[in-house]
């Protein structure tokens, strides 16, 4: 009965299903396919990229991303250490869509980008995510102690080209949730050979509570959100359900922000996300904390959850002239905070 509860919970979801023996099945949605890297560096961006093991025990994968440089240039990259959307139950570092997302955050940002394939839900449910994507970032900082590559599981690209002073942490949705959760937890324990996050940036953050604010559904309908069901869904055993601080760093008993462990933090929404006003909570409350650090809320306003994502994508042709314009400030954005 529990699996049928789950399956009927997700019906206005419709990727994923889960029948009453536990079976998965995740459909396919627009563009989720998987495309291997490019080694040859990506024929519109000149990126280039490969997959790389960052454990087999348990087995954590990413896909490295690299600019088209210079061969006289000298000057190491910022890193950033990217975290995929996806509800934590579904989407893939090696999809099309981020494929073609991270190739062109990449070269517009000039970074070294390591994009992480966590373990999804509900197979392995939360905190499984969370203790991968910390894995992968301690594995990243690990590079930092050790110069050559012959020295255990190291990658020559962040060992020749990533500069440890510029770290940056992000993510889109879930991925946004992964990267502020991560953020707090190296505050309190900091990284591998002392290396410091420079900067997070969270975008169309997945947060969520309780009790409505804003223009949150009202009354029942509330609970019947995706937000709402989605939590349970991914993290059944968390304490204090939707009111766990993971997803709702507002909620009772949350830690202070203060805590924060980057010096800069950019939090961006849009003004037709269903997330949107939960964002703008975070931002209000680490802006209230105290919190020391360089914070800005970015808004796109018009725009639904993580258009430039799922919307900047040129072979697209059903997209505005005005999500065009917008896509390309989000991205010149994110550029310009990943220096």
């Amino acid at each position: 009965m529990a699996s049928i509860a789950k399956e009927l919970a997700f019906k206005s979801y419709p990727f994923i299903r889960i029948f009453e023996d536990g079976t998965v099945e995740r459909i396919p949605f627009p563009y989720s396919s998987y495309v291997p890297p490019s080694p040859d560096r990506d024929a519109e961006t000149g990126v280039y990229s490969k997959d790389i093991t960052i454990s087999d025990n348990p087995k954590i994968l990413a896909r490295l991303f690299l600019p088209n440089l210079p061969q006289n240039q000298t000057q190491k990259l910022s890193i950033l250490v990217y975290f995929h959307g996806g509800a934590f139950c579904m989407a893939s570092t090696f999809s099309f869509l981020h494929q073609r997302y991270l190739n062109r955050l990449v070269s517009e940002a000039k970074v070294l980008a390591v994009s992480v394939e966590y373990r999804l839900a509900p197979e392995n449910p939360l905190p499984i995510a969370y203790e991968d994507c910390w894995a992968a970032l301690q594995w990243v900082a690990s590079h930092s102690i050790h110069k050559g590559s012959s020295d255990g599981n190291k990658e020559t690209c962040l060992l020749n080209y990533g500069d440890f002073d510029r770290v940056y942490i992000g993510g889109d949705s879930a991925g946004g949730n992964i990267a502020h959760n991560l953020v707090m937890k190296a505050g309190v324990e900091g990284l591998c050979g002392g290396v410091k996050i420079l900067g997070a940036f969270l975008s169309c953050p997945y947060f969520w509570g309780s009790k409505p604010i804003g223009s949150e559904p009202k009354g029942e309908n509330f609970e019947k959100t995706l937000p709402y069901l989605v939590w349970d869904f991914v993290y059944p055993s968390a304490p204090g359900g939707i009111d766990n601080p993971m997803v709702n760093p507002a909620g009772e008993g949350a830690p202070s922000l203060t805590g924060l462990g980057c010096s800069k933090l950019l939090v961006c929404v849009a003004g037709k996300d269903e997330l949107r006003d939960r964002g703008v909570q975070y931002y209000d409350l680490v802006k209230e904390s105290g919190w020391k650090g360089e914070l800005e809320l970015f808004e796109v306003e018009g725009e639904d959850h993580c258009f430039h994502v799922s919307l900047g994508i040129e072979a697209k042709t059903d997209q505005t002239e005005t999500t065009t314009e917008n896509v390309k400030k989000m991205f010149k954005r994110l550029a310009s905070f990943l220096v």
